[in-house]
């Protein structure tokens, strides 16, 4: 049986590999010059592991990363 520290642990690993991924998104956007649908994929993939991950909570995804990575392109790459 797993101890509280160790599912500790692991949900602490989940939550920084998971951060690592957004955090990805977030470079490409800033310092690639993927087209939109190539970053799309990206967030979808991301959003397809969240579901996996916290399957009730849908929503946070949308509300915390999906306006993140929006606010990023729209401030970075269309401007012009």
């Amino acid at each position: 049986m797993e101890s509280r520290a160790d599912q500790i642990a692991r949900e602490t690993r989940c939550l920084q590999s998971f951060q690592l991924k957004a955090d990805a998104i977030g470079h490409l956007i800033l310092n690639t010059d993927l087209p939109w649908i190539d970053v799309a994929i990206q967030i979808e993939q991301l959003r397809e592991l969240a579901l996996r991950l916290w399957p009730n909570k849908a929503w946070l995804f949308d509300l915390i990363y999906g306006s993140r990575f929006e606010r990023l392109w729209k401030q970075w790459r269309d401007v012009g």
